[in-house]
């Protein structure tokens, strides 16, 4: 079935990145790991986001998270595994998408009808997903599905998250962006991570940066303030483009209708998060 274009791309930003990316910024996921024994920041994030794939090591991990540091994932991979399983992972990350969720979104949204119809076009889209060549995903993907609704359609923004971002990979690949130049071009489009931010979750050093943005320099993709050139920015959109097209599948299978209803359901519901402070405010943007 034919979706407008652009319109998978809208719901990816819009209703299904944000919702999940909700966990990454949440005390919440810090408070259970730290009950179980992990206390780094880092070390919770690497192990929160790869227990699906089991207890990996670094090489793994940067294979397919991409744009992290490979010595700075192999100090807390993994070590981190001796302290915690994966199944305890899991499940520490599930309860704090459960609590994350609901003092985000207030009882009242998570008993709401339209939460729950989210959740079930979220997952009739995932329906559509294929595990090939899609680590990340396929590893989510044998996750039993939860039964309360918000924790359902939290699952369901994973699955999608994690099938888009692995086909981005390979779009990545085939634009010649190596991990940092990635980073450094996306932050260029102020819809990126902050270079604060950059270094404090992928274990990047200023240096790397300033190396990267000389090598976009060099390939005439950014300009001496930092700002993607014209040639720049039309790589960056046959990035999208490219990604676009290897995700399309789930959304095809949701259909066009389905498609406009999960955006119009899931973006009040990342408004009412957004609103409530899921995010740090200089986390994203060119700050």
């Amino acid at each position: 079935m034919t979706i407008p274009e652009r319109a998978a791309r809208h719901c990816w930003h819009a209703a299904i990145n944000p919702l999940h990316a909700t966990i990454y910024f949440s005390p919440d996921l810090g408070k259970e790991f730290a009950a179980l024994g992990v206390t780094e920041r880092p070390a919770v994030n690497l192990a929160s986001r790869s227990a699906a794939m089991g207890a990996v090591g670094p090489g793994t991990v940067t294979a397919t998270f991409y744009n992290y540091r490979h010595d700075f994932v192999a100090r807390h991979l993994p070590a981190v595994w001796g302290t915690i399983t994966p199944e305890q992972a899991l499940e520490a990350r599930l309860r704090a998408a459960d609590s994350t969720l609901r003092r985000l979104l207030g009882e009242e949204a998570i008993a709401s009808p339209g939460l729950a119809e989210a959740a079930d076009l979220a997952l009739r889209a995932a329906e559509g997903c294929t595990r090939h060549a899609r680590p990340l995903y396929a590893a989510h993907a044998d996750l039993p599905v939860p039964e309360e609704p918000h924790l359902r359609l939290w699952h369901a923004t994973t699955l999608l998250r994690e099938h888009r971002g692995d086909g981005h990979l390979a779009a990545l690949l085939l634009a010649g962006l190596d991990p940092l130049e990635a980073l450094v071009s996306h932050t260029a489009t102020g819809r990126g991570m902050t270079p604060k931010w950059i270094k404090a979750i992928r274990g990047w050093e200023q240096s790397d940066l300033d190396a990267a943005a000389d090598r976009l320099r060099e390939r005439g993709l950014l300009d001496a303030d930092g700002e993607l050139t014209e040639e720049g920015a039309a790589v960056r959109e046959r990035l999208e483009a490219d990604t676009d097209r290897l995700d399309a599948a789930p959304y095809e299978h949701l259909g066009a209708e389905g498609l406009a209803r999960l955006a119009d359901l899931g973006g009040q519901f990342v408004v009412r998060a957004v609103t409530a402070g899921a995010f740090p405010a200089d986390a994203f943007g060119k700050a």
